[in-house]
């Protein structure tokens, strides 16, 4: 069995190929902090706001403007990443439902003046 010329380069140029094909360059670059854990971010951005949501004392508060809480759900998923990351900003600064340790350093404090005084 004699094999022509062609179809040894033939082979020769497939087995050529078949290295060479898998075996592309790869690009890779420097990213920033920021950009890294974007993602994780948002996503903890957009759980914050949609478990504010989910409280039933805002729901009921949207009902009584005639918002349906589903509804609001659904346009919290198409807000842009800025506007979660602002409205998550605000929900976390905002004073409803903070502690009252201010009050018991206060009367700690007076307490502690009194005891001193009267000894």
């Amino acid at each position: 069995m004699q094999t022509s010329v062609y179809f040894r380069s033939l082979c020769r140029l497939l087995v050529l190929a078949m290295l060479a094909g898998p075996f592309s360059p790869a690009f890779a670059g420097m990213i920033g902090t920021q950009q890294a854990i974007s993602p994780a971010s948002t996503a903890s951005h957009r759980a914050t706001v949609v478990a504010a949501l989910e409280r039933s004392d805002v729901a009921s508060q949207l009902q009584s403007q005639g918002i349906d809480p589903a509804l609001a759900k659904a346009r919290v998923a198409t807000m842009t990443d800025a506007e979660v990351a602002s409205v998550a900003g605000q929900i976390n600064a905002l004073p409803a439902g903070a502690s009252n340790t201010g009050w018991l350093v206060a009367v700690g404090v007076a307490v502690a003046i009194w005891y001193f005084y009267m000894r």
